[in-house]
C-alpha cells in the first residue's frame, strides 16, 4: 500500500526495559527503515537507567525517538496515553515485545486498521481462564476458580498443578499432591487471584514459535524446554534447545496442533509463542501467547537459521510477509547452577564472553557460525546485579547466569552442551551475619 503523508513515520513498540534489552534489534531495524521507534515501558520499567540508555549514542536503545511510561497496562489508558503520537506520526505498525502490553496492541492495531493479532485472538492470548474454556480441547484437564470460590477449590486427580491466572514468568505455579497441599498453597495467592487447578500432564515441554501472515503461518519452529520439576516442585524453566531433536511425527504433531490453535482464534497476525507437553506422542497446550518468546529463544533462532527473528517482526507489524529461513544448527541455551542465599559476586567464563545484561541494557549481539562450524559457546549472560541475593529457583526470577551454545545440527544438544555450562562459574558470597560484621569492624 502507498501511504503518503507529511507527518512522519512511526512504529510503537510496547514492552519494558528488560525485554527491550533482549530485543533491542526491534529498535534498530525500525529506525534503519527511516521510522521513528515510539516506545510505551509499564511500571516495572527502572525509567531513569532507561532514558540513561537512550542518552548514549553507543547503546542501541539510543534510536528510540521517544519512550513513555505508563502505570499499567489497561486498555483505555494505554489508547489514551497514544493520542498525540497518533496525531503527530504516521503510525505503520504496532508490536508487542512485553506480556502485560498484549491486550492494547491488539486493540490499538485494530483502531488504526494495522496488521495485528486481532482483538479476540489478544485477548484470549492474555487470559490463561478464557483459554482453557475455548481451547479446552487442546488442553489439559483444569478448573478455574474465581476469587469468591477458591475456598472450595479442589481436584479429582492428585498430583495437580495449581497455578495463578494472571502471572508471567513460571510464577506461582506448583505441584501440589493431595487435598491437604493444595489448601495450603492458596494462601500464597492474592485474595483477588483468580486460579487454575489442571492434571498434571506427564512428558516432555515445548514450545512452538509462528510467524503468522493474514492468519497464515508461513514459519514454525519448535523450542524443546528442560525445567526443574523433576528435582522440586516448581516448573521453573532452565534451559531451550532449537530446534528440538525430535522424531519428525513429533515435531509435525506440535506444529500441527499450534496451527490449528492459531485457527480456532482467528489469529491475523505477528508473532506467536505457544507452549505444549507432549503426552505419549500427543500435544497438549499450556498456553498460548501473543509475544515474542521470552529467554535466549530468539537468539537460539538467530544461531540456529543464520537470520536474526526481529527483523521478521517488523515486517509483519507492516503487513510484509516475512521470508525466513528454515534452521541449519541448533542451539541452547542452559541456566547453570548456583547457591540460593548467597550473594551474587561475579560470573566467569574462559570460553565465552560474560554479559551483565541486567546492568548494560543490552543482550549482545551474536554472530552466526557457518553450518559444519564446530561448537561453541557463543555468549554468558547474567540477569542480575553484582551483590544481589541469588534465589531459589521457585520462577523466573530466581535464575542467574546462562549459557549460550551454538551447535552443529547432529550434535546431541545435553551432551555437547554441558562442557560449556561446566565452564561458568558463579562466584557467590555469603552474605555477612550481624555478628560477622561486628567483627569485621
Amino acid at each position: 500500500m502507498n501511504r503518503q503523508s507529511e507527518r512522519p513515520p512511526a512504529v510503537i513498540v510496547m514492552s519494558d526495559l528488560p525485554a527491550l534489552a533482549r530485543q533491542h534489534r526491534l529498535i534498530t531495524d525500525i529506525a534503519e527503515r527511516g521510522m521513528a521507534p515510539l516506545v510505551v515501558v509499564g511500571p516495572v520499567t527502572d525509567l531513569p537507567r532507561l532514558t540513561g540508555h537512550m542518552a548514549d549514542s553507543t547503546h542501541p536503545l539510543s534510536r528510540i525517538a521517544t519512550v513513555r511510561q505508563l502505570p499499567d497496562a489497561a486498555v483505555d489508558g494505554v489508547l489514551a496515553s497514544v493520542q498525540d503520537w497518533i496525531a503527530d506520526y504516521d503510525v505503520r505498525g504496532v508490536i508487542c515485545s512485553g506480556e502485560v502490553f498484549v491486550d492494547p496492541v491488539g486493540v490499538l492495531c485494530e483502531v488504526l486498521g494495522l496488521p495485528g493479532a486481532g482483538t479476540w485472538a489478544a485477548r484470549v492470548c492474555r487470559n490463561k481462564v478464557m483459554q482453557r474454556v475455548i481451547l479446552r480441547d487442546h488442553g489439559p484437564v483444569s478448573r478455574a476458580f474465581a476469587p469468591h470460590e477458591r475456598e472450595n477449590a479442589s481436584s479429582e486427580v492428585y498430583p495437580c498443578v495449581v497455578k495463578p491466572a494472571g502471572r508471567m514468568f513460571s510464577s506461582g505455579v506448583l505441584r501440589v499432591d493431595d487435598d491437604a497441599e493444595l489448601r495450603a498453597s492458596l494462601a500464597a495467592y492474592e485474595p483477588d487471584e483468580t486460579i487454575l487447578v489442571e492434571e498434571l500432564v506427564v512428558g516432555p515441554e515445548f514450545s512452538v514459535e509462528a510467524l503468522v501472515h493474514q492468519g497464515e503461518v508461513v514459519w514454525s519452529g519448535v523450542t524443546a524446554k528442560l525445567t526443574n520439576e523433576d528435582s522440586s516442585r516448581y516448573f521453573t524453566e532452565i534451559g531451550h534447545t532449537s530446534p528440538a531433536k525430535l522424531p519428525l511425527p513429533h515435531t509435525d504433531a506440535l506444529v500441527s496442533a499450534n496451527a490449528a490453535i492459531l485457527k480456532a482464534l482467528r489469529f491475523d497476525s505477528g508473532i506467536t509463542h505457544a507452549e505444549f507437553r507432549l503426552r505419549d506422542g500427543q500435544p497438549v497446550l499450556m498456553e498460548v501467547a501473543a509475544r515474542l518468546p521470552g529467554d535466549a529463544i530468539t537468539m537460539l533462532w538467530h544461531l540456529a537459521t543464520g537470520k536474526p527473528v526481529e527483523p521478521a517482526i517488523v515486517d509483519l507489524a507492516l503487513g510484509i510477509r516475512p521470508d525466513y529461513p528454515v534452521p541449519s544448527r541448533r542451539a541452547v541455551q542452559r541456566f547453570v547452577e548456583h547457591t540460593a542465599g548467597a550473594q551474587l559476586a561475579d560470573v566467569r567464563c574462559a570460553s565465552a564472553p560474560v554479559s551483565w545484561i541486567g546492568e548494560d541494557g543490552y543482550w549482545p549481539t551474536v554472530e552466526p557460525s557457518g553450518a559444519d562450524a564446530p561448537a561453541r559457546a557463543a555468549s554468558v549472560m547474567v540477569g542480575l546485579a553484582p551483590g544481589a541475593t541469588l534465589g531459589a529457583l521457585h520462577d523466573s526470577s530466581g535464575r542467574c547466569a546462562s549459557v549460550v551454545v551454538d551447535l552443529p545440527w547432529e550434535a546431541d544438544p545435553d551432551s555437547a552442551t554441558t562442557p560449556f555450562a561446566d565452564q561458568v562459574e558463579v562466584v557467590a558470597e555469603q552474605p555477612a551475619t550481624p555478628e560477622r560484621a561486628d567483627s569485621a569492624g
